[in-house]
């Protein structure tokens, strides 16, 4: 089926209904334009918190809310749920796993894909912390090692089970890091008293000379320092070489024995734009103008992690402001191409960045000014609450926060069915799973 705009005003389209998208959108609203919201979920993650549904502090359904509860009051905005597959750019349509979807104008917003940089092994046995789906399923999987290792018997295996490896020191992978650990010798500690916890290790890998390189050095200091006192083991300068279902193997040929590796490692633009015959870069972004489009395509414009958006001699970091902001300007000037003005340049002004270790720690950077601890930890949290959409969730992830703090519980340390694409990764609580020839898989 072909759709077409019988009406007057530009069609305008937008792939992706994650921070740039939603923005995007909003900025159409009711103006002179119909505006079409493609996503393959019916919902937004807020992907900042995501690590926290892994670490059985939040529900999925605290960081998630309905894309058409969003625009439901807003005459000009339809939402379509299909999976964009391709662009044909001749005819100004996009190919969907439904329909065929013409537009005027489009804006890529899809954003990013988890990047194994081609390392055997990941694909198929590392588990990822990028879509609602991984982190329920990563959550799952740990629990189920701990309820594994409760009643395992072969020394060997245990500390296989009790053993976890974090390959990514960036921002996720250090607040997972520190997440999990608190997870683990909090309310873990109290749901198995079978479980000798000394024997458990969290290990943090990273193959630069620091964590959180994006981040001012008293920052990095801290968090490798806050993440040590808090007994994850903080690895620099460690290349991941392969993954086995049962152990990670290091450059240099050591392995750590483990039935759990996060890869944190890295992203990449996600595949809509290459399968387009869209010039990407080698991480699968898209180059831009300073004005968000396409060189050779005036009427697309490309926004968030998937663009690759140049700032005097540095690319801009697939962050969630830079996705908002990009979201919004090429929204301004779709309007006035739509006005017969021509688009302006898009100037990126940086709000600061921050990053949580764990409770009442945290490190934010503004400008040249920089906070650790407590005083940072709270301003973490204020901001995170604030750009939550929806009252319900900000009243689910408060309540959550607050258990967690006072009675340092987790709420939702259930086993609950995940759909997703690699089953052998989530299928640690079935029995045949921690047996020997499976944990050797691949040897």
């Amino acid at each position: 089926m072909q759709n077409t705009n019988s009406n007057k005003n530009p069609k305008v389209v937008i792939i992706g209904a994650g921070f740039g998208g939603l923005w995007a959108a909003r900025t159409l609203a009711n103006q002179p334009v119909d505006v079409v919201v493609i996503d393959r979920n019916n919902y937004h993650t807020f992907l900042a918190l995501l690590y926290q549904v892994a670490a059985a502090e939040l529900t999925a359904e605290d960081i998630a809310y309905p894309v058409r509860s969003v625009f439901r009051k807003i005459p000009n905005i339809d939402f379509i749920l299909a999976h964009a597959r391709r662009i044909d750019l001749q005819h100004h349509q996009i190919e969907t796993d439904g329909e065929t979807i013409s537009y005027d104008y489009l804006i890529l917003a899809n954003g990013s894909v988890t990047s194994t940089f081609g390392v055997p092994g990941v694909e198929e046995h590392a588990y990822f912390l990028k879509t609602l789906e991984e982190a329920v399923a990563l959550k799952n999987h740990i629990i189920c090692c701990f309820e594994a290792a409760a009643r395992e018997v072969n020394a060997k295996r245990k500390k296989s089970l009790l053993t976890f490896v974090i390959a990514g020191g960036g921002a996720t992978g250090v607040e997972y890091a520190g997440a999990l650990t608190e997870l683990v010798h909090g309310p873990l500690i109290k749901d198995y008293p079978d479980i000798d916890f000394s024997e458990t290790r969290i290990i943090l890998l990273e193959a630069a000379e620091q964590l959180v390189s994006s981040m001012p050095s008293i920052i990095r200091d801290y968090t490798a320092g806050r993440l040590r006192e808090m007994g994850v083991e903080v690895r620099l300068k460690e290349v991941v070489t392969e993954v086995y279902p049962d152990r990670v193997v290091l450059k240099g040929s050591e392995y750590i024995e483990t039935n759990t590796v996060i890869w944190t490692a890295g992203v990449k633009g996600e595949g809509l734009a290459a399968a387009s015959s869209i010039v990407v870069t080698r991480d699968g972004r898209v180059a831009v103008n300073e004005t968000l489009q396409i060189h050779d395509q005036q009427n697309i414009y490309v926004i968030g992690d998937l663009a690759s958006i140049k700032e005097g001699q540095r690319i801009l970091p697939m962050v969630a402001q830079v996705a908002i902001q990009s979201g919004v300007t090429s929204a301004k000037n779709i309007l006035r191409q739509t006005a017969g003005l021509a688009p302006q340049p898009f100037i990126y002004k940086d709000r600061g960045s921050m990053i949580t270790i764990g409770r009442k720690a945290a490190g934010v950077a503004i400008g040249s000014r920089t906070f650790t601890g407590f005083f940072a930890w709270v301003m973490w949290l204020a901001i995170h609450l604030f750009n939550l959409i929806g009252f319900r969730n900000r009243v689910m992830v408060l309540i959550n926060w607050a258990w967690d703090y006072l009675l340092y519980e987790r709420a939702v340390r259930f086993v609950f069915p995940s759909e997703t694409a690699f089953h052998p990764k989530s299928s640690s609580c079935s029995s045949g799973t921690m047996h020997d020839h499976d944990l050797h898989k691949g040897v």
